[in-house]
């Protein structure tokens, strides 16, 4: 077995702390550290003041595809592509900066976030096999869809919202969407 220096393992634990703030769930963090299971539940309870939540993560491609999950998601996505495409940051990293980015633009425009960390992580390893992003012909923004659909004259959610969206008390983005339009 390889010995892992002191500062790599400093450096993991923070991640791994820098993940459990941002609500990721025990499975994430085993992929995206090198620390074992026991630390990293040790870790969390200490962190969090109690014991991750259990279960399998959210697996279905089609959650993301919903109106609101999908006006959510697109727009952290474009997030992350910027951030690939314009910075040094890959990985986990462009994550998790990506994901900060997405909390506060959706705080500043007084939205509820719809995107959790842990389905912002499965959304980024969807991209490209199960998933991918199609530019809105109205609006010109880019969206998620399935990869294998026919998008060629694709009209987001924002610019033609279902009948019952929006029907919420809490401000939408697509009534966000509305007012900066005009």
């Amino acid at each position: 077995m390889r010995n892992k220096s002191v500062v790599s393992e400093g450096n993991e634990i923070q991640l791994a702390i820098e993940l459990i703030n941002l609500g990721a769930r025990l499975q994430v963090l085993e992929t995206e550290t090198g620390l074992s299971r026991e630390r990293l539940l040790k870790l969390y309870k200490e962190v969090k003041g109690e014991s991750p939540s259990k279960g399998m993560l959210p697996f279905s491609a089609d959650w993301f595809l919903g109106w609101q999950p999908n006006v959510h998601s697109s727009l952290f996505v474009d997030i992350y592509n910027y951030l690939v495409a314009h910075t040094e940051l890959r990985g986990v990293h462009a994550l998790i900066k990506s994901y900060r980015l997405y909390l506060e633009h959706v705080h500043a425009n007084s939205l509820e976030p719809i995107l959790t960390l842990t389905r912002a992580w499965t959304l980024v390893r969807f991209l490209g096999s199960l998933l991918e992003t199609v530019p809105c012909t109205r609006c010109g923004g880019n969206f998620i869809t399935h990869k294998l659909e026919l998008n060629r004259n694709y009209v987001c959610g924002l610019c033609r919202p279902p009948s019952r969206a929006g029907k919420s008390k809490k401000p939408s983005l697509a009534a966000t969407h509305a007012a900066a339009a005009h």
